[in-house]
C-alpha cells in the first residue's frame, strides 16, 4: 500500500504540467521539481493508460488507490 502525499505539496510538484496529462507527464515533472520518493512512489502507482484533465484528477486517482 503506497502512502497519498500531502494534496499541496502534489500540487506544488506537478505545478509546470500542462493537463491533460498522462502519468509520465506527472512523473517527469515531480523529478524535475525534485518532489519526495513518497510522491513519485505514489504517482508510479497510477495506471499508465489514464490520461488526467485537471490536478483534483490525480488527487482524486491516488485516494481511490489506497
Amino acid at each position: 500500500m503506497t502512502t497519498i502525499p500531502n494534496p499541496i505539496d502534489l500540487l506544488k510538484n506537478l505545478s509546470d504540467v500542462e493537463f491533460p496529462a498522462n502519468k509520465q507527464d506527472l512523473l517527469r515533472a515531480a523529478r524535475q521539481h525534485k518532489a519526495s520518493k513518497d510522491i513519485i512512489k505514489a504517482l508510479e502507482t497510477l495506471p499508465d493508460h489514464d490520461i488526467f484533465d485537471d490536478p483534483s484528477d490525480v488527487t482524486d486517482a491516488l485516494s481511490t488507490m489506497r
